[in-house]
């Protein structure tokens, strides 16, 4: 389900904080389908490659992040009724990416839309607070349009963790 390699940092760059991407220890991608089961497979995802990563203290943070991220996108970055069995839906892809000290979580969506936070007051809805989460357990988040022929937008998450091996 995974590709390792830093071919994919590429449409990544732009828009994350300043890392040097040469300096990337450990990257790591999947593709997800549009549907609602894919955020159990992109924590099942995650949870494999932290583990090989080693990452330790911020394992469940990370995978929290993770698991927001990609409802949001199969929430509100599909069109309607994608992520309900169109045929061949645009898919929404995951990125972790390590650096010494840091981790980056990327999902990869096919909307333009910005990302809006929700009203953070009202903590008994059902939904609603992603990205409120998203910024409660992250050391910073943002978004980016994807450049050239990509279309949609890179939503991140970036994580101070313990230095690489």
């Amino acid at each position: 389900m995974g590709t390792n390699g830093s071919t994919m940092l590429k449409p990544l760059r732009q828009g994350l904080p300043p890392l040097d991407p040469s300096a990337v220890s450990d990257a790591a991608s999947c593709a997800l389908p549009a549907r609602y089961e894919a955020v159990g497979d992109a924590r099942r995802f995650t949870r494999d490659t932290l583990e090989r990563w080693d990452v330790g203290d911020h394992f469940d943070d990370i995978c929290l992040v993770v698991s927001e991220l990609v409802t949001n996108a199969l929430r509100h970055a599909l069109p309607d009724g994608t992520a309900r069995g169109a045929e061949d839906p645009p898919r929404v892809r995951l990125h972790l990416m390590r650096w010494t000290g840091r981790l980056v979580c990327a999902v990869r969506d096919p909307s333009n839309e910005t990302p809006v936070p929700r009203d953070s007051d009202d903590f008994s809805a059902e939904s609603g607070r992603g990205l409120f989460l998203v910024d409660s357990f992250a050391d910073s988040w943002g978004w980016h349009p994807l450049a050239g022929t990509l279309s949609g937008k890179v939503v991140w998450a970036l994580f101070r963790i313990g230095p690489a091996d």
